[in-house]
């Protein structure tokens, strides 16, 4: 199994066209030390709303933007499940949360999550979800590239190791951080021949 932040090592060049939210702490953390980018969405102390926020997001994009991409954790996706149910029944066409899964609340000391013994994979597969597994780099790289292109909500399920790496605090101001955001998704839409959409 990989790292956390080798597993963002390789998502992080792969979604440079698509809104990333990323959930709280360790994860947002390391993304922004592997490649900080004004297409990064960084929930600072919101544990839980990272998928909530992307659902969000997709419901204003549709149609403009090809997906959204939510970057969670078990610790974060048990806090908050209902944004599975809530994928499934809006049919959010445009939405892929990729969890990064390694049984641990790996910001509060490794305490274990529910995950060794619920399958959050297989939770979303009941609600409704398109759903890819992966536990090492190539099968990372192959299952986030198939489901970058199901039309309907998705879900890549990866087991990483436990263990965080060692790299400083997100310093951006959290208001420059949503400012940089939403100037890019309306950049990017521009790009694409869109009305920009106002993302507050």
């Amino acid at each position: 199994m990989m790292r956390r932040i080798e597993a963002l090592d390789i998502l992080a060049p792969r979604l440079t066209d698509h809104p990333v939210v990323v959930t709280c702490a360790a994860t947002s953390r390391e993304l922004a030390y592997v490649q900080d980018s004004d297409n990064h969405m960084y929930l600072l102390d919101s544990m839980g709303l990272a998928g909530s926020v992307a659902a969000g997001l997709a419901l204003a994009l549709d149609d403009q933007m090809e997906k959204v991409v939510a970057i969670e954790g078990d610790g974060s996706l048990f806090m908050n499940p209902n944004v599975l149910f809530t994928n499934a029944t809006l049919n959010l066409r445009n939405l892929v949360i990729v969890l990064l899964d390694n049984a641990v609340f790996g910001s509060t000391g490794n305490l274990p999550t529910y995950a060794d013994s619920i399958d959050l994979g297989s939770v979303a597969i009941a609600l409704g979800h398109e759903v890819r597994r992966a536990d090492d780099a190539d099968s990372l790289r192959r299952e986030l590239d198939e489901l970058l292109s199901v039309d309907g909500p998705s879900f890549l399920h990866v087991r990483i190791e436990v263990g965080n790496a060692e790299v400083e605090k997100v310093l951006v101001d959290p208001v420059d951080i949503k400012t940089r955001f939403t100037s890019w998704v309306a950049s990017a839409n521009r790009l694409r021949g869109k009305e920009p959409t106002h993302v507050h």
